[in-house]
C-alpha cells in the first residue's frame, strides 16, 4: 500500500467513524457532511486503484467518474446535493442514513 492509499483509507476511517458517532447523537447535518466526505475518500481510493491517480477537485472527480464509472456516478450524483444542503438546511435522519447506506454500496463497487 502506497502513502496515498494509506492516507485515503485513514481519512475514510476518520470521517466514517466520526459520522457514525454524530449520527447516533442525532446531529444529522454533521453526519451528512462527514458521510459525504467518507464517500469522497472512497471514490478517490477507487480512482487511485483504477486510474492510478487521485482527482484534483470535485469537478475532476465527478467528470472522471461520470465518464467511466456510471454505477458509481449515480450514487455520487444523488448524494452530492445532500452534502450541499447540509450547509444551509436542517438535515434529517433519513437523509443522513441514505449516505450512510451508500457507503456500503460504494465499498462493494470498490471490491468488485
Amino acid at each position: 500500500m502506497d502513502d496515498r492509499e494509506k492516507i485515503l483509507r485513514d481519512n475514510f476511517d476518520e470521517y466514517f467513524h466520526l459520522a457514525l458517532k454524530v449520527f447516533d447523537e442525532q446531529k444529522y447535518n454533521s453526519a451528512t457532511t462527514l458521510f459525504f466526505k467518507a464517500i469522497v475518500a472512497l471514490c478517490d481510493l477507487f480512482l487511485l486503484k483504477r486510474e492510478s491517480r487521485v482527482p484534483s477537485s470535485h469537478s475532476d472527480r465527478f467528470r472522471t467518474i461520470e465518464e467511466k464509472y456510471p454505477e458509481l456516478y449515480k450514487i455520487l450524483d444523488r448524494d452530492f446535493p445532500f452534502y450541499q444542503d447540509s450547509y444551509t438546511k436542517k438535515m434529517d435522519k433519513e437523509s443522513a442514513g441514505l449516505l450512510k447506506d451508500d457507503i456500503g454500496k460504494i465499498k462493494k463497487i470498490l471490491e468488485g
